[in-house]
């Protein structure tokens, strides 16, 4: 994730607030803007069997590249207690190269962090891959926030930045699959290799085939075409999932599984991207709603209910406003005051009302967070310095401890710092099949076409202002009535997981998605 104001999209910049999805980083965020690195701390002594001290300096410059790459990486043998029961497994942290597949030329260098299960029958064994977005995100979000063997401790939703601790993480995915976390371009310690450099990667048709060839790389030289292989991809990571999967397929390399994790499929469906009043907000609303009920400043209200409400009234009224510039009625200004506790003149005044607009309204004299709205903070204090509190009071820890934990923990080091956010929104390439913002559907119906045995699982939050719950569901709604397709929702933000209730919820539609793959395969 980035630290993500809005910005006007015209022709002649290439996108703006496409920024809207950072990564997050999905999860994964920036802070000041400039690019993000951490200190790497020295190599610990003395020497771990297995260890690896890379002495190449790696860098997140546009211009940069590797002379040649290395295929080396530090192996290290751990274990968890799961229920009870120790599982043990190997964490291996280093890099692969991604190979161009009409060229043969080593064109990346990933880096990657697997964490795998030594098992009996490794062809049946699932691997997913993780990669968060941006663009400019590394994984790191996802790496110690989500389903990897250790995790970050949070306090999210409350607007407190708890002590640094890094724990087992008892909802680990590891039990019952292995797991690759994947670093972006430029990236983490990822880098090109020459005669490409950094830059030629930034773009969602370059990026993508970029993540496939690494894809068939790890599935080569760890012998696990048999095995169900699962992308698992936040934020702007879910339509780089589309267009890699349909990349993937036309490859030969099947996949059996996406999970889309607040995913924004179509960067031209949601109204935070565009300019004002260009497009409807419908998307929105039931995530308005829904935190103005949690904020105690609306009545508690169902998701069903909010979304009827979107979908039926407002979307009729929306709908004429923008096509004719028909006034707003009566009784629809004053459902959506009822529905979030903002007055009619509010709505009124702004009836198709941005996302950053209700961030700086819906709480008097508090800022809402962006990528979770149940983090709130007084105006101007510290907590709002960077646009969203829900981001500040988790980021620095998360840009901190992945730097010590791959050199204390998994025993890898390099010559140069870690970069878990560059600000490349406004150096990306957007533009996509002929569109200059992305829309991805497409690519996952094709994806779909060419293997219609995959499944889709779509994961979201309800109080999540950058990708809203209900503008996923409309954009996935083109694909038609299909029963490979799963949503499922959470009390929680962008990133999920980060809430200790909303991740054990998570963990178990996780393994429940897995083995309706899984058992069949």
């Amino acid at each position: 994730m980035a630290i993500c104001t809005r910005l006007q999209w015209r022709r002649t910049a290439a996108v703006a607030w496409a920024a809207i999805l950072v990564g997050c980083g999905g999860g994964g965020g920036g802070g000041s803007g400039a690019t993000n690195t951490v200190p790497t701390p020295p190599v610990t002594t003395p020497p771990v069997p297995g260890a690896f001290a890379d002495a190449a300096v790696y860098s997140s410059a546009a211009n940069a590249s590797l002379a040649a790459p290395n295929e080396k990486a530090a192996v290290i043998a751990s274990r968890i207690q799961l229920n009870g029961a120790q599982l043990n497994y190997t964490a291996t942290s280093g890099h692969l190269t991604a190979v161009e597949v009409k060229t043969g030329k080593a064109s990346v260098s990933f880096f990657y962090v697997a964490y795998t299960v030594a098992a009996s029958d490794a062809a049946k064994r699932p691997v997913i891959f993780f990669y968060n977005g941006g663009p400019g995100s590394a994984s790191t979000y996802l790496h110690l926030g989500s389903f990897g063997p250790r995790r970050m401790v949070s306090t999210i939703p409350t607007a407190t930045i708890p002590p640094v601790q890094l724990v087992d993480n008892q909802e680990t995915l590891l039990a019952v699959a292995d797991l690759v976390f994947v670093d972006a371009v430029g990236t983490g310690y990822t880098q090109a290799v020459a005669p490409n450099t950094n830059a030629d990667f930034w773009g969602v048709d370059k990026d993508a085939a970029a993540f496939r060839d690494f894809v068939q790389r790890y599935v080569a030289v760890n012998k696990r075409e048999a095995s169900p292989k699962f992308l698992f991809g936040e934020s702007y990571g879910a339509p780089r999932t589309a267009v890699l999967a349909n990349l993937l397929e036309t490859a030969g390399v099947q996949i059996d599984g996406l999970i889309l994790q607040s995913a924004i499929m179509d960067y031209n469906s949601n109204c935070g991207v565009l300019d004002p009043n260009a497009i409807s907000c419908e998307g929105y609303i039931p995530t308005y709603a829904m935190t103005s009920s949690y904020h105690q400043r609306a009545p508690a209200i169902s998701a069903e209910a909010a979304r009827s409400f979107a979908t039926g009234a407002y979307r009729n009224a929306i709908s004429a406003y923008l096509a004719n510039n028909v006034a707003p009625p009566a009784a629809v200004l004053g459902q959506l005051s009822t529905l979030t506790g903002m007055s009619t003149l509010m709505w009124q005044q702004n009836f198709d009302m941005q996302p950053g607009y209700y961030q700086q309204n819906a709480v008097p004299g508090q800022l809402v967070g962006r990528y979770d709205a149940r983090v709130t903070a007084p105006v101007g204090s510290a907590l709002t310095r960077d646009g969203d509190p829900s981001l500040t009071v988790v980021n620095a820890s998360f840009s901190s401890s992945i730097v010590s934990y791959l050199a204390n923990e998994l025993h890898y080091t390099a010559g140069s710092a870690y970069a878990p956010f560059i600000d490349i929104i406004n150096r990306w390439n957007f533009s996509h099949d002929g569109k200059q913002l992305p829309d991805t559907i497409p690519d996952l119906a094709a994806a779909m076409t060419l293997n219609p045995a995959m499944k889709i699982l779509a994961v979201s939050g309800y109080h999540d202002l950058a990708t809203p719950h209900h503008q996923t569901e409309l954009d996935l709604a083109r694909l038609g009535e299909n029963q490979s397709i799963v949503l499922k929702y959470y009390a929680s933000g962008h990133m999920t997981y980060l809430d200790d209730t909303a991740r054990r919820a998570q963990q178990q539609d996780l393994i429940n998605f897995l083995n309706s793959v899984t058992v069949s395969h």
